[in-house]
């Protein structure tokens, strides 16, 4: 098989589309159904609608169908996009680009969990997203359900990630931050840490829930706030994006400290479009910590390794495609970053891997396979190969 790309590649980071009633036969009762069933029912305007509408109808229309799917990355993007919400399409964007496997995140479902009224609720909506996620990657080893579970109760948080595993979710993802006001650390989360690690899952911690942005009151500047990115109000805006890095730095310290990583040695993780240019500089400043408290912190006494080697053992970072990773792995080290498309969000560009390629320059073939295949076996703990994608 000819890949676009010349090379076998994994995708750490891709997202569905959803549609406005992605969730809705998920839902385990009608009331859950009428409550949250139906998303984007407050977009008053009809516009994701009618992308979404347009959308369906370039697949019953051959020739549409073929311009959309011949290069779809460099082509539109959002609900437009070739394989945005469509399974089938999404398969032939992976045979087309050498994808031998891509992790699969939400993009809307996550908002929907912050509208519920109990945890009971929030868990409801959160198993029904997992179920849309994963009907959207059966049929497909490549493609892998990031189920997401909220940490808020830990019995129902460990009883989510039970069934979104065994009904076949390939990693799990978490908000980097206090949940239930308690620490991931907690003893309480005990379970749920195991479970991961017996059953070779990784967490995920991706941009959205729990993201830092910029306090409000540096919005008080006395000027109009200007649109985001993407025009709108509610994406990140130059200021906000400089925060990106707080929370995963935070929710990852509380893993070194609190001992998780030290009591699960075989967990793994990733951190996902969150930027990894500021990586090498906190694991110098976890160690420089380390080595000025371990003197009077019995906590810190207790670790049996520096903190940047729990991390360099453990966790695994996604560039944005901007960001210069030459310079990364010369100052970090090969072995924290990997590639990620964030396809179809138009943040992973319409030239990902071209961009990271203009800073790999003198860089040596094993180096670009970390980078773009084995890096990421080593988080989800299994070994890729050619013949994955031909399957």
């Amino acid at each position: 098989m000819e890949y676009a790309y010349g090379r076998v590649i994994n995708d750490a980071d891709s997202h569905t589309m959803e549609t406005s009633e992605w969730v809705y036969d998920y839902f385990e009762s009608d009331a859950l159904r009428e409550k949250y069933g139906t998303l984007f029912a407050g977009d008053k305007t009809g516009r994701m609608k009618a992308m979404i509408d347009k959308a369906k109808a370039r697949a019953d229309d051959p020739e549409a169908d073929a311009a959309a799917a011949k290069d779809p990355i460099s082509g539109d993007k959002g609900w437009m996009a070739f394989g945005a919400f469509d399974a089938s399409e999404r398969k032939r964007m992976l045979d087309q680009y050498g994808f031998v496997s891509q992790l699969v995140f939400t993009t809307a479902c996550l908002a929907a969990m912050g509208k519920a009224d109990n945890a009971e609720e929030k868990y409801a909506i959160a198993r029904a997203a997992n179920k849309a996620q994963q009907a959207f990657c059966d049929g497909d080893d490549r493609l892998v359900n990031v189920a997401y579970i909220p940490l808020d109760d830990p019995k129902l948080a460990y009883e989510e990630a039970k069934r979104a595993i065994e009904a076949g979710a390939g990693a799990v993802g978490v908000a980097p931050m206090p949940s239930g006001e308690m620490s991931p650390g907690h003893p309480d989360h005990a379970p749920f840490w195991q479970l991961l690690e017996d059953r070779k899952i990784p967490f995920m911690v991706h941009i959205g829930t729990g993201t830092k942005t910029q306090p409000k009151g540096y919005h008080n500047n006395g000027r109009e706030r200007a649109p985001d990115l993407h025009g709108g109000g509610e994406n990140l805006r130059f200021a906000d994006f400089t925060s990106l890095c707080f929370a995963p730095q935070e929710f990852l310290t509380a893993m070194i400290y609190d001992g998780v990583f030290q009591r699960h040695p075989q967990l793994r993780g990733g951190v996902i479009e969150s930027g990894a240019g500021w990586v090498p500089d906190f694991l110098r400043r976890l160690d420089y910590a380390y080595k000025s408290f371990k003197r009077t912190d019995p906590y810190v006494q207790e670790l049996e390794m520096l903190p940047s080697e729990f991390i360099r053992r453990a966790v695994k970072f996604t560039p944005f495609p901007g960001e210069d990773v030459g310079e990364m792995i010369r100052d970090g080290g090969a072995e924290l970053f990997m590639f990620s498309s964030d396809y179809p969000h138009p943040e992973g560009t319409k030239d990902p891997v071209g961009k990271f390629e203009s800073t790999l320059e003198g860089a040596d073939e094993k180096t670009k396979d970390m980078f773009y295949r084995t890096n990421y076996d080593e988080m989800m703990q299994y070994q890729s190969s050619p013949a994955m994608a031909a399957a």
